[in-house]
């Protein structure tokens, strides 16, 4: 699940509320993504810096986008033989007061369906 998650340059490919993405630095413990997001009926984009702790987290933090701030985190919990339990703990300030509370209420629900999306992602790649 951490490579799914991890694999920024395949999300527009995977899921439909991803317009585009650009890995513009990675060192094997850090990168620098962009997503282009497509979510109720608004096109957003914003980048962070994501620290890769493999195989239990990816910690994100604001670099650029509509928000004041950021910070978020992917955890991996691994289930035995079972599989994984994966959550997304994501905080964030929006910066345009007057579009803010439609945004973070569609930010919000985002950042929910991509934890299912991912889940049923994962189905498909390793069932």
């Amino acid at each position: 699940m951490f490579d799914l998650v991890n694999d920024v340059e395949a999300y527009p490919r995977r899921f439909p509320w991803c317009l585009g993405s650009n890995v513009s630095e990675h060192d094997g413990q850090h990168l620098v993504a962009r997503l282009d997001l497509r979510f109720a009926g608004v096109t957003q984009h914003f980048s962070t810096r994501n620290t890769l702790d493999r195989p239990g987290s990816i910690k994100m933090q604001f670099v650029d986008g509509p928000f004041d701030w950021l910070h978020g985190v992917w955890t991996f919990t691994k289930l035995g033989d079972a599989g994984s339990k994966v959550a997304l703990d994501l905080d964030f300030e929006v910066s345009n007061r007057l579009t803010g509370f439609a945004f973070r209420i569609g930010f919000q629900r985002l950042a929910d369906r991509m934890v299912d999306d991912f889940c049923a992602e994962a189905k498909r790649a390793y069932a």
